[in-house]
């Protein structure tokens, strides 16, 4: 029982991994980099009107620093046009995302929304009147820098193959499980204005997302090439879907609390470099959307990972408003 998971448009063998950029990028797979590109720059603006919206309701609360994000947050940015405008920004960036995912494959197209990093970094200085510092400019260039040969390395040796079903049910299980884990740890810190630890809970939920998505985008297609004929195998794509909404609601809260703690440079840093490795890493270790790559293009995509993963935590240190983010959140921004 297998459930087909490919993109259309690329003209590369199923079977056999590309060996060159231009097998990776011929086709219709340019649709889907800039669909991908086009997602980076509406996240970066829905992510600054998102937590533009957080910190007004945080400062109406003022409850952040003493219980965490709660449902009264929510009642209140349900009110205010900037959150709901940043919503609605960051849905339109996820359609976007899902789209380019019909063309390309994941480990091509997720990571380039680390374009969003460096628009969201310039917005916030000039919103802020502030100056980037020299440490600021270097972690960013680090994230980039980073995930940029992370997905070059990556696109040289990943190809689109079938996913079978005891692959999925494997990434389901890793889902369940770190569902429950972050749940845990959430109830456990909720408390505590770490910033770091939300982002990288969403970085990794959302992770799983995409990877979930693609295969799910894959079934339809699928679907469509078979003249809807429904197999057995539809159980796991509705347990796809209850993953999905599932991680979203669990990933979305904890990126509002990012919100409340953490200024937005930081938080699109850590979507934007821990999630695509999460996804990219699922599908090479998982899916073997890397099988047969060489060992020094793994050594490569793990040293370029660590290094955009520092540069997350470098930026994280360069923001003032974290220093004392055990005791006063972030300044509320007026709308």
């Amino acid at each position: 029982m297998v459930i087909q998971a490919y993109a259309r448009g690329v003209d590369y063998p199923r079977s056999v991994p590309p060996t060159d950029l231009a097998s990776v990028f011929g086709g219709h797979t340019w649709i889907g980099i800039l669909l991908a590109l086009l997602s980076g720059v509406v996240l970066s603006l829905g992510t600054q009107f998102q937590h533009r919206g957080v910190a007004v309701v945080d400062e109406r609360e003022n409850a952040g620093a003493k219980e965490g994000f709660t449902l009264a947050h929510v009642k209140g940015m349900l009110k205010r046009p900037t959150w709901l405008i940043g919503t609605l920004l960051l849905g339109l960036a996820v359609v976007f995302q899902l789209i380019s995912l019909w063309f390309a494959p994941l480990s091509v197209v997720q990571p380039l929304g680390a374009i969003a990093l460096v628009i969201t970094a310039i917005m916030n200085a000039r919103l802020t009147h502030t100056r980037l510092t020299m440490r600021a400019i270097t972690a960013i260039i680090l994230c980039v820098g980073g995930i940029g040969l992370f997905v070059t390395v990556a696109a040289m040796f990943a190809h689109l193959r079938p996913v079978t079903s005891s692959e999925l049910l494997t990434v389901l299980v890793a889902l369940g499980l770190l569902i429950v884990v972050w749940g845990v740890l959430y109830l456990m810190l909720r408390k505590r204005p770490r910033p770091l630890f939300y982002i990288i809970g969403a970085g990794m939920l959302f992770g799983f997302l995409a990877t979930l998505a693609k295969v799910v985008i894959g079934r339809i297609q699928t679907l469509i090439d078979s003249g809807w004929q429904f197999g057995t195998e539809e159980w796991l794509t509705i347990g796809c879907l209850v993953a999905l909404v599932a991680a979203t609601a669990l990933g979305g809260w904890f990126v509002q609390n990012a919100h409340m703690y953490g200024p937005p440079d930081l938080v699109v840093a850590g979507l934007t470099v821990i999630d695509p490795i999460v996804a990219v890493s699922i599908g090479a270790l998982v899916l073997g959307e890397t099988a047969g790559a060489p060992g020094w293009a793994t050594l490569v995509m793990l040293a370029t990972g660590v290094v955009a993963v520092i540069g997350v935590f470098l930026l994280a240190k360069q923001n003032p408003e974290l220093v004392d983010a055990e005791h006063v959140p972030v300044p509320a921004a007026k709308a």
